[in-house]
């Protein structure tokens, strides 16, 4: 496990999908002076770090992770000495800077790529995976992460390989003189004084060199996602972090799908090839029939409890209810009746104290929830359109494909940062790049900014409290206690160090809920009473005052609880 020094496991970060965040000059697109405009609101809020999406010169098939240079901020973005400024002024803030780092692929219009479709003999050829075949039919029958084949064909018959989009071909991790431009670009970008990286699709870099077929059940395309992770990537990782992060007082915090338990330690204990790495075991309740059910809800409780359980002796996490591929976290988590104040605080609160660093998404403090879809014209993922194409050649009808879309697509989380309730909600003076979300008047910053009982207020108040000097060494460095028997619908977790505790109640049921004497007896271990705990300090609730009826509890509709222990 890491050190007690690391600073970065007391931050509270910040996830800015640049496009969408803020327009400076009013061409509908978010741009780096835009994050600096609003540099005093991310003060205010009390974060440390902002994760920057993808600024690097880009066609923007993918949105930016599908980079040409990555030496250079796009020109939608604004300019190299923007970038400059950036991290200048986010310091003089109290704001470090991470970047975005893609380095499982690049752009076909990066110039390597460029230079290896014109000359197949070149340096540059070695940095992509290439292969012809006898019979000029495409090498396997592996499907991509966004639909169709990994292999696209260039006019000369070469094959190309991509984990996704045809746009973005897979970099030759196998080649060394590959990795050394690789280590050059993050060495560089360290240099210039941003904090890390957010690592993207880091599992994929090591591939299966057989490159052979894989015959599936039901005779379609064998999906790639089972090569995440892959034997050999451990040779490849070990290198990139004593090449580059292990020079600098580097934060970095992977995308690591596919590492399971037995792999956590090598990719985030101690001497881990990261600092972190996202926790993604318990974030979606994709195809639950009902999230307000007892059963859905305790389902929730055993993922999040036992992950936690087992990452809290083995190394760190990054811990998130939302971030640019998915759905907002109200409508994976919460029924559309359900959500409100009261059950977004609850949702906060849960994740917030939880073992690891916590990330908030751009919009997710004001609650803001999935976009309505009308047709798929008005959908600019690139993922969904390939996705949308396959499955309408599969057979299903468009009507539940663009429901599909509406619930789990990823540009529900990237429509435009609802400012204010004027104009594209303060986002853009012009026609911006996605559309504005209907309800942007009710929910936006201006609106929540000055009311203490708006959610943005209390997101102020659990990143105060998290910051906290008090909770310093708990949050920092102190074990994870699940309280699995609080009681159904109930998650209850503590976090101690030293002598010092923190008590974590969520009732995550639509209706009033109940901690007993008798569920705290199997789970507090100090024998505490009702009466005796809730006499001590509460440091964080969402509702006014708590309710103790004949030794019970009672807790409200989505109440939330922060409690400090001596």
């Amino acid at each position: 496990m890491a050190g007690k020094g690391h600073w970065w496991r007391n931050a509270v970060v910040y996830q800015i999908y640049l496009r969408s965040f803020q327009d400076s000059n009013g061409d509908g697109i978010g741009d780096l002076k835009g994050v600096i405009e609003r540099l005093p609101y991310l003060q205010e809020l009390g974060i440390d770090v902002i994760w920057l999406s993808p600024m690097f010169q880009s066609p923007m098939d993918d949105n930016g992770y599908d980079i040409s240079d990555y030496y250079r901020v796009d020109s939608v973005f604004g300019q190299d000495e923007d970038m400059d400024r950036l991290i200048k002024e986010a310091k003089e803030y109290g704001i470090r800077i991470i970047l975005d780092l893609v380095i499982n692929h690049c752009s076909d219009e990066h110039e390597w790529f460029r230079r290896a479709v014109r000359d197949e003999g070149c340096e540059e050829a070695g940095y992509f995976y290439f292969k012809r075949t006898e019979d000029g039919k495409e090498p396997n029958n592996w499907r991509s992460n966004f639909g169709g084949s990994v292999w696209s064909q260039l006019p000369d018959g070469r094959w190309y390989y991509h984990t996704f989009s045809p746009k973005q071909p897979d970099l030759n991790w196998e080649n060394p003189r590959l990795r050394r431009e690789v280590y050059k670009i993050i060495n560089w970008w360290l240099g210039k004084g941003i904090a890390g990286f957010r690592v993207d699709a880091i599992t994929f870099i090591k591939k299966d060199l057989s490159f052979a077929s894989v015959e599936t059940l039901d005779g379609e395309r064998y999906p790639v996602e089972n090569f995440e992770n892959y034997p050999g990537i451990d040779d490849f990782l070990a290198e990139l972090k004593r090449e580059t992060f292990d020079k600098h007082d580097c934060f970095t915090v992977a995308e690591a799908p596919g590492v399971g338990n037995e792999d956590f330690k090598k990719y985030t204990g101690e001497d881990g090839f990261f600092s972190m790495i996202f926790d993604f075991s318990w974030e979606s309740m994709e195809g639950e029939a009902d999230k307000s059910s007892v059963d859905a809800i305790e389902r929730l409780k055993k993922r999040i409890l036992d992950n936690q359980q087992f990452m809290s002796r083995n190394g760190w996490c990054g811990i998130f209810l939302e971030n640019h591929d998915q759905a907002r976290c109200l409508n994976r988590y919460l029924e559309k009746a359900d959500r409100g104040y009261h059950s977004a605080s609850a949702l906060a609160t849960l994740y917030f104290f939880l073992y690891g660093t916590p990330y908030i998404y751009e919009g997710q403090e004001i609650g803001m929830v999935n976009a309505v879809w009308n047709s798929v014209d008005e959908l600019a993922d690139t993922r969904a359109k390939i996705t949308w194409k396959e499955r309408l050649e599969q057979g299903e009808d468009e009507k539940g494909l663009l429901e599909y879309f509406n619930h789990w697509g990823r540009d529900n989380a990237r429509t435009p940062m609802q400012w204010n309730d004027g104009k594209n909600a303060g986002f853009t003076d012009g026609k911006p790049w996605l559309k504005v979300q209907d309800g942007y008047r009710e929910v936006n910053v201006e609106r929540q900014r000055e009311d203490p009982g708006s959610l943005l207020s209390y997101y102020k108040k659990l990143i105060a409290l998290r910051r906290d000097e008090a909770l310093a060494d708990i949050m920092g460095n102190g074990g994870f206690y699940p309280m699995p028997e609080a009681g159904q619908g109930i998650i209850a977790y503590r976090r101690a160090s030293d002598g010092k505790e923190i008590l974590v109640i969520v009732n995550l049921l639509n209706r009033e809920n109940a901690l007993n004497q008798e569920n705290l007896a199997e789970a507090h271990p100090d024998g505490k009473t009702i009466d005796e705990l809730f006499s001590e300090g509460i440091l964080l609730n969402n509702y006014m005052g708590i309710e103790i009826n004949s030794k019970k509890l009672v807790l409200r509709p989505y109440q939330a609880l922060v409690i400090m222990e001596h």
